[in-house]
């Protein structure tokens, strides 16, 4: 099983956070974190690395309904996209599997919870 799925869309970088967010936002996730990789690395480390941003998005009933089953699911949330531009300028866009998070816990209701959080993270990246 993969820890995560991703696509290339054939638009600018900063197009594409705003879409990831906009698709994000209609399977009912918000953006609570933001983190520029690229200007984090510069500010602390003083190098230059490529458009990198990991967004960090939660569903709040999934949150809940996941905390209700599981008290240390929060060490799983949010839910990190990441929004990348390679080296050729290819940018791809790459979310969580759930799934594979919750891989080792023994709990058929948790695994089906994952399984649902997985399709609205799908959802969203195949309409980007």
């Amino acid at each position: 099983m993969e820890y995560h799925f991703s696509k290339k869309v054939f638009f600018p970088f900063d197009k594409a956070i705003e879409r990831t967010t906009e698709e994000l936002k209609k399977q009912g996730f918000g953006i609570i974190t933001s983190i520029n990789i690229k200007k984090t690395f510069k500010n602390k480390l003083n190098v230059d690395f490529r458009n990198y941003t990991i967004l960090g998005a939660c569903n709040p009933q999934y949150a809940y309904e996941g905390l209700l089953e599981e008290d240390k699911l929060g060490l799983f949330l949010p839910c990190n996209v990441v929004v990348q531009e390679h080296d050729n300028a290819e940018v791809e866009i790459s979310v969580i599997n759930p799934e594979e998070i919750v891989h080792h816990i023994d709990d058929l209701n948790l695994k089906t919870f994952a399984s649902e959080v997985k399709e609205s993270l799908l959802e969203a990246l195949r309409n980007i």
